[in-house]
């Protein structure tokens, strides 16, 4: 495989974030179940979520920057053998799957900036608040990040077992231009 994606697959370099951003997604989503449970005297309660707030802002920038890459990058073809309607289902999923990521990203920062402070990543950079006086916005965002969360993963769950039934059903190369092969 090209270091750019052909009409046939997908370049390494595209496969690898892929990857990447589906390994630090679920890993957040653990991450953030684990830590709405810790007691305020658990040595974790301010440090996970400084980890799951710092990684959100990273992959959220990844996000971003993978849309335009996107954009500007040839996309493999659809196989042959795919239905129209499974072609239009997987354009709608990948939508989904990335306004859903920009969903949880912004509704993370609009959490952790409600109360007008910024937002420290690893205390390499911080992003300022610039909503503060929004009466309510924590609340809300929190209810809006919980359930982007369990929407995100309840798509991600689908489009792994879309890939998985292509495999093994309908034995096109659909999983395998994902897996560089």
């Amino acid at each position: 495989m090209d270091k750019d994606n052909t009409p046939a697959g997908y370049s390494i370099p595209f496969i690898l974030v892929h990857w990447v951003t589906a390994i630090v997604v679920l890993g957040l989503f653990v991450l953030g179940l684990w830590m709405v449970d810790l007691g305020y005297y658990d040595p974790w309660y301010n440090r996970a979520p400084n980890i799951h707030r710092s990684i959100g802002v990273l992959i959220t920038l990844v996000v971003v920057a993978r849309m335009i890459w996107r954009k500007l990058s040839t996309m493999p073809e659809s196989p042959k053998n795919h239905k129209p309607w499974e072609r239009t289902a997987a354009r709608l999923t990948h939508a989904l799957l990335y306004l859903l990521l920009l969903l949880m990203g912004f509704s993370g920062y609009f959490i952790s900036s409600a109360k007008g402070q910024a937002v420290d990543v690893f205390n390499w950079f911080s992003i300022p608040a610039i909503t503060s006086s929004i009466e309510n916005l924590e609340d809300a965002s929190g209810l809006i990040h919980e359930i982007a969360a369990y929407v995100l993963i309840t798509l991600t769950i689908v489009h792994a077992s879309a890939a998985i039934k292509h495999h093994f059903v309908e034995r096109d190369n659909t999983l395998k231009r994902m897996l560089g092969m």
